[in-house]
């Protein structure tokens, strides 16, 4: 997909909208100015048809006719006009005017029309009033119905709107370019905590974990929450490569090791001659190591199917209770064998959401590593309730502890607070692992409290199953 700019989106998008007020504000201008001239253009029509209609004067004939006194008239060259009396005869015709035709003076009411004389556009007005032969006579005179007809050219009104409308488009379309530069401007000055974060983040490599955010971007408030979900899943991420680069590298060293036991005791079996009886002993040594190496293979393997796990809330459910009694009993005769008793006290309807499976292993390993770190004539409980829409299991144990400096590493695979202490007790380093991303698994917690030379006891709480919550 193609990379866009948002800043170029918005810059564009804003300018479009102003584009198209700008467009809208000129029609505006265009339909107001165009009525406003013609309003004026009218009335500036009407005052000059009125002038010449107070031109019409008394004819001093014997038939008290009226005449047209141009004698005084001040009309523009450009003009049109014409005057009639009732009769149809033509008072004054300006001289660019050809004559009215019968259309125009079969109007018996006040009106504008527009034409064309020699192609030239003309707005006219046809004015129709009185005017009165000897009023001082006792009859009141003698009344005359006179017509005037005025046009003028209405080229200067539509250059004025033009220049108007020019006027209004030309500021307006400056304003338009100002308003891009400067939103541009502002908008890359704003948004520069963003491309400070951005190439910020753009820095972090495998090899460089370093991400220090510029105060600009941690003081907006829109970018601080992008601040601190980036600088936390790059202190996971960064938390995630390292433990995977000490557990191929733990791995790694696990399996030469026993690679290289093996292949010792077969090389020490053939600098010389053996007996049967040492033969056997040494394939036994092999076989052994051998069985160790498959041990931290099948965890491995174990732990990487528990950590691929895309579900993090399964939806199989496991009875706890019964699960944690029939591990107790798997386990019972190594407690025996070690002298160490075993106490469970356990809710009987204890479910929670996670498969069976995963339910037996977690709390086997759990047992068995209380079980291998306890001494004999000691005593390992094991407590289970409900609490908070929780199933609580602790496991305690009355063995030697694990140091505070080591606590916070447990659940690191192969990671020994003590190297021989695995070895001792025969484990792979991999137990506390398994359990720590089985109870991830299902959206559950797992805590270890440890005092050396006291005990330790591994509190793990997984949701329970609906059907199987207390009420309330």
């Amino acid at each position: 997909m193609k990379p866009y700019s948002i800043t170029r989106r918005l810059i564009t998008t804003v300018l479009l909208v102003e584009l198209v007020s700008t467009l809208c504000v000129t029609g505006m201008a265009w339909f107001y100015e165009r009525h406003s001239h013609f309003r004026a253009f009218d009335v500036m029509l009407h005052g000059r048809a009125d002038s010449l209609l107070g031109s019409v004067q008394d004819a001093d004939d014997a038939a008290d006719n009226v005449m047209l006194d141009q004698k005084d008239l001040s009309v523009p060259p450009e003009d049109i006009y014409e005057v009639r009396d009732e009769k149809g005869r033509v008072l004054g015709r300006s001289s660019n005017w050809d004559g009215a035709s019968e259309q125009m003076l079969s109007s018996r009411s006040d009106s504008m029309f527009s034409l064309a004389i020699h192609g030239r556009d003309y707005r006219a007005l046809i004015l129709h009033g009185l005017r009165s032969v000897d009023p001082n006579e006792s009859s009141g005179g003698v009344l005359h119905h006179v017509t005037v007809i005025y046009g003028s050219p209405t080229k200067h009104v539509w250059h004025a709107v033009i220049d108007t409308v020019q006027f209004y488009a030309i500021s307006s379309l400056a304003l338009l370019a100002i308003t891009g530069t400067v939103m541009a401007w502002l908008l890359n000055r704003g948004l520069a905590p963003l491309h400070e974060l951005a190439a910020e983040a753009s820095s972090v490599s495998v090899n460089s974990w370093k991400f220090t955010p510029s105060e600009r971007a941690k003081a907006t408030r829109e970018l601080f929450p992008l601040v601190q979900a980036l600088e936390a899943a790059l202190q996971r991420l960064e938390h995630s490569f390292r433990q995977q680069r000490r557990f191929i590298s733990d791995s790694g060293h696990e399996l030469k090791t026993g690679v290289a036991v093996v292949k010792s005791s077969l090389q020490l079996l053939g600098m010389k001659p053996r007996s049967a009886e040492e033969y056997q002993a040494g394939l036994a040594r092999c076989e052994a190591d051998c069985e160790r190496m498959e041990e931290i293979v099948g965890r491995m393997l174990t732990l990487a199917r528990v950590e691929a796990s895309v579900e993090k809330h399964t939806s199989a459910t496991t009875d706890v209770s019964q699960t944690i009694c029939e591990v107790q009993e798997q386990l019972q005769p190594i407690a025996g064998l070690r002298g160490i008793r075993v106490e469970r006290s356990v809710s009987d309807t204890l479910a929670a959401r996670v498969a069976k499976q995963e339910c037996s292993l977690l709390f086997s390993n759990l047992l068995l590593n209380a079980l291998q770190h306890s001494a004999a004539g000691t005593t390992v409980t094991i407590r289970g309730r409900s609490e908070n829409g929780h199933a609580e299991v602790q496991i305690s144990d009355q063995g030697d502890g694990i140091p505070p400096e080591a606590l916070p590493h447990v659940f690191e695979p192969f990671y020994r607070g003590d190297p021989s202490r695995n070895r001792n007790t025969g484990g792979t380093g991999l137990g506390l692992s398994i359990c720590k991303a089985i109870v991830d698994a299902a959206g559950g917690a797992i805590l270890i409290e440890s005092e050396p030379g006291t005990g330790t006891t591994v509190t793990v709480q997984l949701p329970m199953a609906v059907s199987m919550r207390n009420p309330g």
